[in-house]
């Protein structure tokens, strides 16, 4: 493929990185304006949410497969489409049960979008030979705050369906742009177009597949860690910290901030140290940050540790995810994603559960314990060729 040709797919799929968390964060600010216009009870919320976790985890079992078949860069436009459009219909919703059917349709469209544009991205890395994974994920990350910014600007002023709704026609209108530009770009690794099963996707062997699963493990570890910050973060400094709820709020921005610097940065630090000693230096700065963040007694020392903590994380899922992609494809991909959204479903309710019995701050160390073991998973893989 021509240079050219390499650029625009670079470009077009940094937008479709970008537009995911852009819709995303936009959908998520709008979930309490949601939850009184359906009059749902938080437990019934909490149920018709688990829509999008069913989804997206139903989904990305089986993107895979079509984008063997289909081709990554198909796929990922028509789950464009699909999140743009139903991002549009959680506030025609009137119950508990409609939203979670249409949260259903939304999450089946993120879950496939991310295992389509990472498929391709995985492509795109072997292609160039430059570790540029980090970069996509950090557009994803800056889209997450722009759309949060954006919403927490216009949710006093805009009702959740014109909100939405405007999400929807910016999710179509780059797609009409970024999804023309993507299928001018022949896909890296062909479709298979359909063949017998004899000629299609490779069988991989055992220890092909565990290695694929360890790799996801790495991706488990890092968005529990997410999930968990973003859901407790801020409860932790008001409540254990007695910070103000502004500066609680300062304290997930100052994460997401250094995770999204950090993955700016990502393709040097991956040149020069490599992907296993990057493994190694993000999750023992991860554990080093949590440890700070959870236990200092000062909001000072609490936020730079979250911060330091947003540092850490930043590329362990971003190599995991194009780890597992080069050994295993669209395959591999789906396979690291699945189970690094399971961590991050997985952290909130396991830090309530914890908190608990014991306290936030003991909770929130459970983040440490996973990075210590991205930390442990990333030095016992060190010698694992996935070129």
């Amino acid at each position: 493929m021509p240079g050219t040709d390499l650029v625009r797919l670079r470009l077009a799929l940094t937008a479709f990185f970008a537009l995911d968390g852009f819709v995303f964060a936009g959908w998520v600010v709008r979930i309490p304006a949601i939850k009184e216009q359906t009059g749902a009870s938080a437990s019934a919320l909490g149920l018709a949410l688990l829509g999008v976790s069913a989804g997206a985890v139903i989904t990305m079992t089986l993107t895979g497969r079509l984008c063997r078949r289909y081709g990554s860069h198909l796929v990922t436009v028509v789950c464009a489409v699909l999140l743009g459009v139903s991002v549009a219909l959680p506030p025609l919703t009137h119950s508990a049960l409609a939203l979670g059917a249409v949260l259903l349709v939304f999450g089946a469209a993120y879950g496939g979008i991310n295992v389509a544009f990472n498929s391709a991205a995985v492509d795109l890395v072997a292609v160039l030979r430059r570790p540029i994974m980090p970069s996509f994920h950090a557009a994803f990350s800056l889209g997450g705050m722009i759309g949060a910014g954006l919403g927490a600007l216009v949710a006093g002023s805009l009702s959740p369906i014109r909100h939405l709704t405007g999400l929807a026609v910016v999710a179509l209108l780059v797609t009409a742009v970024a999804g023309r530009a993507l299928m001018r770009c022949e896909p890296l690794t062909p479709a298979d177009g359909g063949r017998p099963a004899e000629g299609s996707a490779p069988r991989h062997d055992r220890r092909t597949r565990a290695l694929v699963v360890v790799f996801g493990l790495i991706a488990l570890c890092t968005a529990y860690g997410e999930g968990a910050l973003a859901d407790w973060g801020a409860l932790h400094l008001e409540q254990d910290l007695d910070a103000s709820p502004g500066a609680a709020a300062v304290g997930y921005l100052f994460f997401a901030l250094a995770m999204t610097i950090g993955r700016l940065s990502g393709t040097t630090l991956l040149e020069r140290l490599g992907r296993t000693r990057t493994i190694l230096v993000g999750g023992s700065t991860a554990v080093a940050g949590m440890l700070l963040g959870a236990l200092a007694p000062y909001l000072w020392a609490a936020l730079l540790g979250y911060a330091v903590t947003g540092l850490g994380l930043a590329n362990l899922f971003p190599v995991a995810v194009e780890r597992a992609g080069a050994l295993a494809g669209p395959t591999g991909v789906a396979t690291a994603s699945t189970l690094g959204y399971g961590g991050m479903l997985l952290g909130p309710p396991a830090i309530g559960f914890m908190a608990d019995w014991y306290s936030l701050p003991a909770a929130l160390t459970s983040v440490a314990v996973l990075a210590a073991v991205a930390t442990a998973i990333g030095f016992t893989t060190r010698h694992v060729r996935t070129d």
